[in-house]
């Protein structure tokens, strides 16, 4: 069975015998996480366990864990810093930054990847323009060079660890006031300023083989009426044909605010793949009502090249848990994380 375009959440901790069978739906290809889900990481293990046995391929496993505001899961994860920490460090010392960054993609990711956890929606390369609260400091920086550099350096982390990264929130979420989960967001900015400053890290990354992109819920008005996400104009004419992209593009949670531009949640997944996204989120639980609706209702077309896309996103290595706290690569990028974040002691038990 090949991987479907739909990824879509879970009520708690365990799976239950009606998301299970949800899960064997054509139309799904994956599973976010949330802290709703997680209670241990050995509880975490056995769910992502169960849910890779139901498919072959198995299904997509992913989670928001960034660090600072955005990390799913707390307690026996290091605790990571949020992204401009690594900014900071790289303005008092450019070399020592970039070690930082690709320190903690790694452990990001190797701590994920213990787990039984495909990848992690990161790393954030928004530009801080100081207007967004919902990005913040989840930016690196503001000035797009530094943002591809540290970028660049987080990825090599993740690719040692056996997980492909992927950029967000294209084409650039860092200079809107309004909060896409909550409000309808409209970038008001020319293209031009657009495409110098927050496409640039975009279009770097895309060139050094970025395997994925997350696209934005938000209008840019000199571009289109309809947010990235569900623009054809951004996905296929700027992403795909002018900057290249051959990776996988993914919807933002099509529950937030500002898809609703797009209607009920069925029109919303149709109209988003319909614009080139070849994984679209639905991040509620998969029993919820317009989820399962939206699996029964929506058209999808077959597309060989997009499930070849979503496959290249499956976990490389799977390092056993028990053995990761005696590695002293491990032991060293807590170290420097620790440092970096100013905390005395992490939560590892």
């Amino acid at each position: 069975m090949s991987l479907g375009p739909l990824m879509v959440g879970l009520s708690g901790p365990e799976l239950l015998a009606e998301e299970e069978e949800i899960l064997h739906h054509p139309h799904i290809g994956g599973v976010i996480l949330f802290s709703r889900n997680f209670e241990s990481p050995e509880q975490i293990e056995r769910l992502t366990a169960d849910i890779h046995r139901l498919r072959d391929p198995h299904l997509l496993i992913a989670v928001d864990h960034e660090g600072g505001r955005v990390q799913r899961f707390r307690h026996g994860f290091t605790h990571l810093p949020a992204a401009r920490r690594l900014g900071e460090a790289y303005d008092r010392d450019a070399k020592h930054g970039l070690t930082l960054a690709e320190s903690m993609g790694w452990l990001m990711a190797v701590e994920l990847r213990a787990v039984g956890v495909d990848f992690s929606f990161a790393p954030v390369v928004d530009l801080d323009h100081g207007a967004s609260s919902v990005i913040g400091d989840r930016a690196f920086h503001s000035d797009p060079d530094v943002v591809v550099r540290l970028a660049l350096a987080y990825e090599k982390g993740m690719q040692h660890a056996g997980m492909a990264a992927t950029a967000k929130h294209f084409p650039g979420h860092g200079a809107i006031k309004e909060d896409s989960h909550t409000e309808i967001a409209v970038d008001e900015r020319p293209y031009e300023t657009i495409k110098r400053e927050d496409l640039l890290p975009f279009k770097r990354l895309i060139h050094h083989g970025m395997p994925a992109v997350m696209a934005a819920h938000v209008i840019y008005k000199a571009v289109d009426s309809k947010p990235a996400g569900f623009s054809s104009v951004w996905l296929q004419r700027i992403l795909r044909r002018d900057l290249g992209f051959q990776g996988v593009i993914f919807s933002d949670d099509l529950y937030m605010e500002g898809a609703s531009i797009a209607g009920g949640i069925t029109d919303r997944a149709q109209a988003a793949l319909e614009a080139g996204c070849d994984m679209i989120l639905l991040c509620r639980a998969a029993t919820e009502k317009d989820t399962v609706d939206a699996l029964d209702q929506i058209t999808i077309a077959s597309d060989p090249v997009s499930h070849l896309r979503l496959v290249r996103m499956h976990g490389r290595k799977h390092p056993a848990r028990a053995h990761l706290f005696h590695d002293t690569a491990w032991q060293d990028a807590v170290q420097q994380v620790q440092q970096l974040s100013g905390q005395q002691s992490l939560d590892l038990t």
